[in-house]
Formats: C-alpha cells, structure tokens, sequence
C-alpha cells in the first residue's frame, strides 16, 4: 500500500470516545488552529519586572487626552492605574483617624508591633499608612513607623498587629528601649477593605465581617468577605470603579497617578450618589454612570443595603448627580426575572444584563424615562461577572450549562468539548470564570477552574470564524485584547508574585521554553479494526515559524492499542526538524494514535524559540495479517 495522506479534522473533540472521533484531534493544550491547520500558540513575556499586590481579575484600558495609554487593574488587595510598566496605587482610603487615634506597643526582641485605635474597622491584610508617629525609644524608630504596613492580625475590634520593617522592607526586631507610644501625633490612613481570593457561598447583601455571626447563623456576604471583583469603566478620561458589593469610586486621572480614588459621594457636587453596587459601567454613547445591583433611595437618602436586582444611573454627563428630577435624566427601575444581578456588558446600542436566569437588555431610548429594558431570555444566566465578552462576531458568554451568543437574538454555540469542560468545572469557584477574545486569531474564550482545583488552571476557546475549539492548562486571572495596548495583557503569577503579561509575542514562556505543547489525535485503523496494522514509516509536514532558526524541533510520538479499552501505549517517539524527510516507525496494532509536541523544556530537546505549524503527514500503512 502506498503513502497515505492523513488530513485531520480540525478542532478538538471530546463529545465521543478516542475512537468513535477517527479522523479528528481528540486532545490539546498550548495550540490553536488557524486556517483548519493546528499550530503552537504565541509566547509571552512579563510587561515589566514590576509586579503588584494581590490576584487581579479586572483590567481595563483607556486613553486620556494626552494620549497616555492606562490599564485599570483591580485586584484583592488594591487598584492600581499602571501606565508605561509601573503600578501606580489609586487604592481609596476609607478612614483616617485624628492625631493621638492610634498608639504603638512592642514587645523586646519581637518584630511583632500592636497598634490600638478604637473600633479600627480592619481585616487581615488590610493597608494602613502611619504618619507623624515619633520613635517609640530604639529600634522602633519613626521612620519605621511613618510608612504602609499590611496588617498581619487582626486582635479585636480596637486592635491589631503588625511586622515592623525598614525602608527597605527588612524585618526590624523591638530593642528594650522601645517602649513609647509613637507619641500624640500619629495618624493613621486605612485604605478599603481587601477582599477574599475565593468564592465563599452564602446569603443576603447587607453589611458585617465574615464570621462576626454566631455558629449556625447567616452572615451576610459583603465586599470584605467575598472574592474580590472589580467592575470599572473610563468616564471621559477619568475612572469610575466598583469592588463587587461594595462602594463606588471615582479617579481623576488630571490629578496625577500620586492621587488616589475618592468615593463617589464625595464628588464635589455629589447628590443622593449610591453607596453599594454590583457592579459599574458608563454608558458610553449618552455618558451616564450606571450601577447594577445598588442601594435603593428610601426616605430622601440611600438605604446603604444593596438591592440585587436594583438599577441605577446618574444624570447625562455627570457620576455626581444621581437625583430623579424633572430637570435631568438620573433614573433607576429594578428587574424582575431572576434573584441578584450577575453582570453586565456595554454592547453596541444596549446593555446586556443577565441575572442568575435571564437576559436583558437596556437601551438608551431619552427623556421621560431614559432607559428601557426588553427581557431577552429565560433560563439562561451567567456563570461569572466577567464571563461575557464582546467579539467581532457578536456577544458570546458562559453560563453553567453551555455557551452562547448573541448578536440581537440568542443562540448556542455547538459545543465539541462541552462534556469535557463541565463534567470537570468547579462549581463553588465558577464565579472566577471570565471570559476572553483574541480578535487577531478569531478567537472567543473562557479561562475557569477545573475539577478540584480552588483556582483558574485551563482554558477553552472557540474560533468563531472556523467554528472549531481547543483547550489547554494555562493560569491566567484576567485579560484584555489588543487595541489600547499593542499586544494581548493577561495577568499571571510566578511562585506567588503577580505579574502582568504581554501574550501573542515570541515563541517563549517569558524567557523559557514553553512547557508541554502538544495535540493528539483519535484513534485510526485499518478496515474498522478488522486487520492489524502495520506503520512502516511517516513522512511529517511541519513548517517551522519560530524565531530559533535551525535549532527548532518537535516530537512525533505513535501510541497504540488493540482495543478501545487498552490503554494507549508509546510506541515511538522520534525528533522531526526541519530537514527531516522520514520516519522509520515499524508499528504494529490494530489501533493508533499520533501525537506532535514540542515539549520545549524537556532536557533531552531544551529549545527556544520554537514555533510550528503542521501539514498534512503521510503515512506508510498496510494491514499485517488478522488477530
């Protein structure tokens, strides 16, 4: 029997069994398809070796009238507006004590430091800045004292501790001369509370610190104890921001990056603003400020509890007037299909809004009543918060059973790895799913945590122009596409750190090869399994597209089995470069597999710079008798 050309489907499917998807890619991870060919996807490096505080899982792009390119970048500990690679905190203060609020007391050969101020409102790993402090008598001096300390306990409701450190960050252990107060002029600055990194189930919207209730009673979930979203738009060349279910703030970029974001009701003018929301975002053709999930006015002010299915917005042009007058266009009304808000979208002419059950969409339509809505749909939600997103193609999203699209009617999307992606999705995280696109690659997809995992760990994406979907093990927290930043910025961690990362570059894992890229096809045979086959030689069909010239490389490995029970079993595993011509493989099975890697960290092949794209692989096949 000659060489035969074998010409996968593309895309990866999992509906069906290894061998029941012959002629198919049954698993991936790192590579995508791109004109019905699979290819390694594009490296990434970090956008620059600063990093910042906490998870984040928002980021949002503007330009100011200067043409300063910004990232809003919220995360569980602060916000930070980064401009040219440096993380400029914005995070708003909530409190800020009077002189002589806060003492100090430290205890000799301990680094440990108890701060007293009454009724301090914090959490653990809250932000605090001391100033005016005076030494406390020796190794506690006042330039220790004087700067942001992280809490490290939290003792009661008057007091907490902290690790005395240097300006430089290193710890500083109490001598027996400290024993002052930090004398009566120290003040204390408290930024909002942090939140949590994990989803934490519970009811009601109200106020209270996560486990101030006693055992068997409920607490009411609040921005404190709950995982840390952030929802943000620009107002202008301003930003307007919102951590989920609690308070709303304002940033005015011509203050300078120095400045930090004030509460909305602090806005020179301010009136009647909400206090609480879901969720924030403008609305860009009309400019109001609208806020999902709010507190409701009752009695001439704000109740200070959100209602979940409240909607509110500010008069045109304006986040501080938020009164229903004759004289503007403020307004608010409140949805009636589902129990709480979960996210919105600015789409183009509407609002998308999806409650835990339903679809909405809010459209500008002007005075008496400035807004309207239209209930979409029923019984399809929103996984997450960030789990929409907007592509070329139309608005595409995840809900707890599938995905969807929208471009003025609703419609699934056909799924070939669905059973894959929920059979083994974290439930009591799903609120971390969010939602992606890649526009340069026709790409739409869904990073989430996956069986027992606490934490994003893979991905899903879906090429809408080629209606095909690969998947892969990647962590990634929160992404924004190409157009205010030149290339894709995702959010990462190394070991702990945070990072911001610059995707679709290079061919690398930020300066190291990228590890375990590879696709693998369903089973095929020869007439239905009828007749062992015999796999003689391969002809591969790689082109090379990294920037590793000669030195690159990739793995084509054959498994095989005789039935679809056995486990697949290695048969060879052969180096194909770029002037390879053949393969001598000499398999024998009623059953095979290939599979191409370029397992780039592997100490036998460590490549940099490797890219590839297949073609179509030949393989000399011909029955070898019955079994």
């Amino acid at each position: 029997m000659p060489y035969a050309k074998y010409k996968f489907n593309p895309g990866i499917n999992r509906e069906g069994t290894d061998y029941s998807n012959e002629g198919g890619w049954y698993n991936s991870n790192l590579v995508r398809f791109r004109k019905g060919r699979p290819e390694k996807i594009g490296g990434w490096t970090k956008q620059s070796s600063n990093y910042y505080l906490g998870t984040s899982r928002a980021l949002h792009g503007w330009v100011d009238l200067s043409g300063s390119r910004y990232l809003g970048l919220g995360t569980t500990y602060k916000y930070y507006a980064e401009l040219g690679g440096t993380f400029n905190d914005i995070t708003p203060i909530r409190a800020t004590t009077s002189a002589g609020d806060v003492t100090f007391s430290a205890s000799n050969g301990d680094a440990t430091v108890t701060i007293t101020d009454a009724s301090h409102g914090a959490v653990k790993n809250d932000f605090v800045t001391f100033s005016g402090a005076a030494s406390l008598g020796g190794n506690v001096i006042a330039a220790v004292l004087n700067q942001e300390y992280q809490i490290a306990t939290v003792v009661d409701t008057n007091s907490y501790t902290i690790e005395a450190k240097d300006t430089d960050g290193d710890t500083v252990t109490a001598n027996s001369s400290d024993s002052g107060n930090g004398g009566g002029s120290t003040v204390g600055a408290y930024q909002i509370n942090v939140g949590l990194d994990d989803y934490v189930s519970g009811t009601g919207w109200g106020g209270g610190l996560w486990g101030a209730s006693g055992w068997g009673e409920s607490t009411a979930l609040s921005d404190t104890n709950q995982l840390r979203l952030w929802s943000h738009d620009n107002f202008g060349e301003d930003l307007v921001m919102n951590p989920r279910a609690g308070g709303i703030y304002y940033w005015d970029e011509s203050a300078g990056t120095s400045t930090r974001a004030v509460a909305l009701t602090a806005l020179t003018g301010a009136n009647l603003a909400p206090t609480k929301a879901l969720q924030v975002l403008v609305s860009q053709k009309d400019r109001h400020v609208i806020c999902l999930g709010a507190d409701p006015l009752s009695g001439g002010s704000r109740t200070g509890d959100i209602d979940p299915m409240f909607i509110c917005w500010s008069d045109q042009e304006s986040a501080a007037e938020w009164e229903p007058k004759p004289t503007n266009t403020a307004g608010s009304f409140r949805l009636s299909s589902g129990s709480d808000i979960i996210g919105g979208l600015s789409s183009r002419e509407e609002i998308l809004i999806w409650t835990n059950s339903s679809m909405y969409s809010m459209q500008f339509i002007g005075p008496p009543y400035t807004f309207g809505t239209n209930l979409i749909n029923q019984g399809v939600g929103l996984i997450g918060p960030k789990a929409a997103v907007n592509t070329p193609r139309g608005v595409f999203w995840m809900d707890h059973k599938g995905f969807y699209t929208y471009d003025g009617s609703i419609a699934p999307v056909p799924c070939s790895v669905h059973y894959y992606v929920f059979s083994d999705l974290n439930e009591s995280q799903a609120f971390k799913c969010f939602g992606f696109v890649n526009k340069q690659f026709n790409e739409v997809g869904w990073f989430y945590p996956s069986g027992s995992s606490t934490e994003i760990d893979r991905y899903v994406v879906y090429n809408y122009e080629e209606q095909v979907w690969t998947i892969g093990q990647l962590a990634r927290y929160a992404w924004i596409d190409e157009g205010v930043v030149d290339y894709p910025r995702a959010t990462g961690d190394v070991s702990s750190t945070q990072y911001l990362y610059r995707h679709e570059t290079g061919n690398d894992a930020d300066g190291s090869p990228m590890d375990n890229v590879f696709i693998e096809s369903s089973d095929f045979d020869l007439d239905d399994g009828e007749l062992i086959s015999f796999v003689k030689n391969v002809i591969p069909d790689v082109k090379f597209t990294g920037d590793g010239g000669t030195a690159q490389t990739i793995n084509f490995i054959l498994k095989s089995r005789n039935y679809p029970g056995d486990t697949l079993t290695t048969n060879t595993t052969q180096n194909v470069t770029g002037t390879t011509q053949k393969l001598n493989t000499r398999l024998r099975a009623r059953q095979a597999a290939l599979r191409v890697e370029s397992d780039d960290d592997n100490t036998e092949f460590y490549r940099m710079g490797v890219g590839w794209r297949l073609g179509d692989t030949r393989l000399d096949i011909k029955p070898d008798g019955r079994r």
